[in-house]
């Protein structure tokens, strides 16, 4: 379902479009929004990729991780999604969620076949 997804926003009229509403919003402040909302705004959510993180690459001279990932302070009351793949290389992949409670419920709520929490009985 993820690759289905992923297809469909990742073609070149996708890309293009997305330099155009950029191009047409460059005088305003878009990505400043996401740090400096005011009372009246809805939560604010940036979306990342660990795609290219290399954990299956990694060894700190132990042998190589079951579980790695990067990490850095985000503060504030933005969200923040990042999905990588799994260190297992089995296909599945690890998405990182700081999301309001209530969203969070709302994606175990509508997506429990999708998401799964994760737990030490993944590694």
């Amino acid at each position: 379902m993820v690759h289905e997804c992923v297809a469909m926003a990742s073609t070149s009229e996708h890309f293009l479009a997305l330099i155009d509403w950029v191009e047409m919003r460059r005088p305003n402040p878009a990505v400043v929004k996401v740090y400096c909302k005011d009372e009246n705004d809805e939560a604010a959510v940036v979306i990342s990729s660990g795609q290219r993180f290399p954990v299956q690459e990694l060894d700190f001279g132990w042998g190589k991780p079951d579980f790695g990932s990067y990490h850095f302070p985000w503060g504030g009351e933005t969200g923040y999604v990042m999905p990588m793949p799994s260190a297992s290389g089995n296909g599945d992949w690890i998405v990182y969620m700081h999301l309001k409670k209530r969203y969070l419920d709302l994606i175990e709520t509508r997506a429990p076949h999708v998401f799964r929490p994760f737990s030490c009985d993944h590694l």
